[in-house]
């Protein structure tokens, strides 16, 4: 699955497929799928806290390093020539970077990504 979203006024594609999570395996040495529920789960532990929608100086470091990472690799996914390797170097593109309109964008592009197109034959 792939999806465009506009970021700092520039339009960036992102892609989910089976090899994403072992390209960051690869890449970070982490899992994808533990690094996405634990983003997942600090945004909503935030805006359960707050009542609102979490702010970036509230979040911690490391769930926004993760958000960055699992970003980069979806993009660089959909655009291998077009993004660089360093996540550092693809982030100074940009002026602004939010998780809030992007992770909501990736989560359900994975979400439909992992979703079982065959029905089961037994019960």
């Amino acid at each position: 699955m792939e999806r465009t979203v506009t970021i700092d006024g520039r339009e960036v594609r992102f892609r989910a497929s089976a090899s994403v999570p072992r390209l960051y395996r690869i890449k970070y040495r982490r899992d994808l799928i533990t690094d996405m529920a634990a983003i997942h789960k600090q945004l909503q532990a935030q805006k359960a806290e707050t009542g609102a929608e979490p702010q970036l100086s509230t979040l911690p470091v490391e769930t926004l390093e993760l958000f960055e990472d699992v970003a980069h690799i979806m993009a660089k996914h959909a655009d291998p020539e077009g993004v660089p390797s360093s996540v550092d170097e693809w982030l100074e593109g940009f002026d602004t970077f939010s998780i809030y309109a992007i992770f909501p964008v990736i989560m359900e592009m994975w979400a439909a990504n992992m979703e079982t197109l065959n029905i089961p034959q037994k019960k």
